[in-house]
């Protein structure tokens, strides 16, 4: 008789140990670029500074019209009156500076009669016709008799080849002051004059009359 076998117990195979899966890669698609960090918002500004940015825009706008004095006025304005714009501040003292250079460099306007006339004259002198006809016009409204005026008037007219209307000034000139008629006899300024009938008759010294005095109105070319 067989041996009876021992029966071995029947072991259910064993299952694969699962290895751990890695965590997943999350990969960004390329050419999307990553999401940058929102900004904290500034605080908003306050009232006085908000009015100081006006003021300084007010100032630069002057001085955009070349008006140096009010843009002067708005510049010192800015700095005495808020003095913690730091920022402000120093834009503010440079344009200052730029208007200051202006009005120490700019003339002042001519206001007496012989101001007008020496203003006139060195117009003039430069060929600044125009200058001087801005400046004995205001002559003629507070001296209508003034003769240097009038020769100026000629010769100005004379350059703009207004040969009538230079002829009509001087006959004025002559009449206020007599001693023109020398001076235009000799004067270089008329040349354009000198075939002119009208011219040659004003000129022309009047007989009996004694021999004009020399004097010099414009300062030599």
């Amino acid at each position: 008789m067989a041996k009876n076998r021992r029966s071995r117990p029947r072991l259910s195979p064993e299952l694969p140990k699962r290895r751990a899966q890695p965590a997943p890669v999350h990969v960004r698609a390329p050419g999307r670029p990553s999401p940058a960090p929102q900004p904290v918002p500034p605080p908003a500004p306050s009232p006085s500074h908000l009015q100081a940015v006006a003021l300084y825009e007010s100032g630069l706008e002057a001085l955009q019209r070349h008006a140096f004095d009010a843009a002067a006025a708005s510049f010192r304005e800015v700095l005495n009156r808020y003095p913690e714009e730091r920022e402000i501040h120093e834009r503010a003292r440079l344009y200052l500076k730029v208007c200051e250079r202006q009005v120490i460099a700019r003339p002042e306007p001519p206001r007496t009669v012989e101001e007008r006339l020496l203003s006139a004259t060195v117009a003039l002198n430069s060929g600044d016709f125009d200058g001087a006809l801005s400046h004995l016009g205001r002559v003629e409204a507070e001296d209508p008799e003034n003769d240097h005026a009038q020769y100026m008037l000629a010769v100005i007219a004379v350059a703009r080849g207004q040969l009538p209307r230079s002829i009509e000034h001087l006959r004025r000139a002559i009449e206020l002051n007599p001693e023109n008629r020398g001076l235009a006899r000799q004067d270089a300024d008329l040349e354009p004059l000198r075939g002119d009938e009208s011219f040659r008759a004003l000129v022309e010294p009047a007989p009996g009359a004694a021999p004009p005095r020399r004097r010099k109105l414009r300062p030599a070319r």
